[in-house]
């Protein structure tokens, strides 16, 4: 009788399909240009830097155990860097995206010193009271445009119409799978196991010689240089910044909702969670105040009856992982494998 061998598989069927399909889709929005029209593309844009963001506000909470409702601060920040190093400087808008990304990174530092000085509650409800000074002191500086805001369409003069509309599809491609992808590589090597451990939990995270501080600060500054990056893509698009626009809490409320009713915790959850946004924000669009109204009530049913999101539900229903980050252990036989 031949011994059955165990072996370690890191892909599944659906991985694989889902690979296939990701590259066919790859290939249809960088091409986008040649064949969608303007609405589409700014559509496909705004879909794509909003999974950016899910992303991010899911590797914070749903991988590193840190819920925080601030995150529009560093949007807002990376808003402002167009008017800083665009209006003032002369740089290239889209070479302002990943300064932004710099930028933000620079400004998580000091906060994360204060901010984890706090936990739970106390933590969640400090992040927004430091996103509300960001707005404040943005607000009362005149040279960015103080409380009113600034047009920031002269960043963008002299780029063709065309070129600017397709290098923002482009770029927030980058920033959507990017964000996907860098999340999946991490929670692959043994940083994303030292991650969930720490999320699950902190004491027995240390008792295996896991620096639980310093993996926050890691995922707290990665998050924030990726909405800061958002956060001036967003601002290209739009032409135009001001301080309550830049640092709403709606950014926040949209990465929560998408990351809730997707499921958090997964990767293939915010992108469930953003395209159920979308679909929702299209059929609700002209129903004025009832909009925000239906996605409350769908967030909260969700948080009441199912927590998972939908891909959890769907995942451990039908064992379906497009993104497979654990290692399934397969006996098979010693014959078979020759």
């Amino acid at each position: 009788m031949n011994p059955v061998l165990p072996t370690v598989e890191r892909s599944t069927r659906a991985s694989q399909v889902g690979a296939l399909l990701g590259l066919v889709l790859l290939i249809a929005v960088i091409s986008a240009p040649w064949w969608a029209e303007r609405s589409s593309q700014r559509l496909l844009t705004e879909f794509l830097y909003t999974l950016a963001l899910a992303q991010m506000w899911n590797l914070l909470a749903g991988y590193g155990g840190l819920l925080s409702v601030g995150q529009q601060g560093f949007v807002g920040i990376g808003g402002y860097c167009l008017v800083v190093l665009g209006l003032q400087a002369g740089l290239n808008p889209f070479l302002i995206v990943p300064l932004a990304g710099l930028v933000t990174a620079l400004v998580a530092v000091p906060t994360a010193t204060l901010l984890f000085r706090l936990r739970g509650a106390y933590f969640a409800v400090s992040t927004w009271v430091v996103a509300e000074v960001f707005r404040l002191m943005v607000a009362n500086t005149a040279s960015v445009g103080g409380g009113s805001g600034t047009s920031i369409t002269q960043t963008v003069r002299g780029i063709p119409a065309w070129w600017r509309e397709s290098t923002t599809l482009w770029i927030a491609l980058a920033l959507g799978a990017g964000a996907t992808l860098a999340v999946y590589f991490l929670l692959r090597s043994r940083h994303g196991l030292a991650l969930t451990a720490v999320r699950d939990s902190e004491p027995a995270a240390e008792s295996l010689g896991i620096s639980v501080e310093r993996i926050k600060w890691y995922v707290y500054i990665a998050a924030a240089a990726g909405c800061g990056m958002v956060g001036a893509l967003i601002f290209i698009t739009k032409l135009r910044i001001a301080p309550e626009a830049a640092f709403s809490l709606d950014w926040t409320a949209t990465m929560f909702f998408a990351v809730i009713i997707g499921g958090i915790g997964t990767i293939e959850g915010p992108i469930v969670g953003t395209l159920i946004f979308f679909l929702l924000r299209e059929l609700l669009a002209d129903h004025g105040s009832w909009y925000m109204i239906v996605l409350g009530s769908v967030a909260v049913v969700f948080m009441l009856w199912i927590p998972r999101g939908v891909w959890g539900l769907v995942s451990s229903r039908f064992d379906l992982h497009f993104f497979p980050v654990q290692r399934r252990v397969r006996n098979i036989d010693q014959k078979e494998s020759r």
